[in-house]
């Protein structure tokens, strides 16, 4: 009999950042909670912001993560499917991870049905209409041509410029950290899943981005949830074939 009956939700481990102290320590502790839930998973969604930054050269990948990778490959070979969502820091995820560790990729929302519900799945960057700045920089990001020349530059400066970038906008944004909820009325992700259930029933709209833990009623049939993140509040969702529940992870 298969006992793997709970599907899984983090996001935003943000691997590597550099404000994060101990590097080692952080891996360590997501590694751990793959680990505690590998014998009842049924699937595994990360989505997004897993890495701080990533960008696969033709020959060579971000130094680091190697323990995650392994964990990666470990849940993908025991056959739980493992989704992948790219989000704003971790965009450019070509075919290597999921080649090596077998992975799902999720480029954009991901709709789909579990156990009789409908879920709405998203990193949550760019996807609403209040968000025209950022997404215009994200159209340039996933340019083909953009890519390529950023190929060109050696792996030891484009990294270097990705590490400088993320601490500059951390620094920027520093009173705002952690992230706290805004009200429905001025969170752009709870506007747009109420403007979708006006055409589109879902039963669950699951996103990251936000770094804040949230399981909100957008009206009597839908819930919006906010995972939170693995840098503050190591929360994660579950879903047990019935209920789906926040819990933060305690090793």
């Amino acid at each position: 009999m298969d006992n793997r009956k709970k599907i899984y939700f983090a996001s935003d481990a943000h691997l590597g950042a550099p404000t994060i102290n101990n590097h080692r320590a952080h891996e360590k502790k997501l590694v751990d909670w793959l680990d505690s839930i590998k014998d009842d998973a049924r699937e595994v969604y990360l989505m997004g912001d897993i890495f701080d930054f990533w960008f696969e050269y033709k020959h060579v990948i971000p130094k680091g993560h190697t323990r995650f990778l392994g964990k990666l490959c470990e849940l993908t070979d025991k056959g739980i499917p493992v989704h992948f969502f790219t989000g704003n820091h971790d965009i450019w995820i070509f075919d290597y991870l999921p080649a090596e560790t077998g992975v799902i990729v999720h480029t954009e929302p991901f709709l789909t049905e579990i156990d009789g519900k409908k879920f709405f799945l998203a990193h949550g960057d760019g996807i609403t209409p209040y968000e025209k700045a950022y997404r215009k920089l994200k159209s340039v990001f996933t340019n083909k041509i953009a890519q390529k020349l950023f190929k060109w530059l050696h792996p030891d400066l484009g990294v270097a410029l990705a590490r400088f970038w993320s601490r500059k906008s951390r620094e920027s944004n520093q009173g705002s950290e952690p992230a706290t909820f805004q009200g429905e009325e001025d969170e752009w992700l709870v506007k747009f899943a109420k403007e979708k259930i006006k055409t589109q029933h879902y039963d669950f709209f699951i996103f990251g981005h936000r770094h804040v833990v949230i399981d909100l009623n957008i009206s009597n049939t839908s819930r919006l949830v906010y995972l939170g993140d693995w840098v503050h509040h190591f929360s994660y969702g579950e879903w047990d074939g019935e209920n789906f529940s926040l819990k933060y992870f305690q090793e």
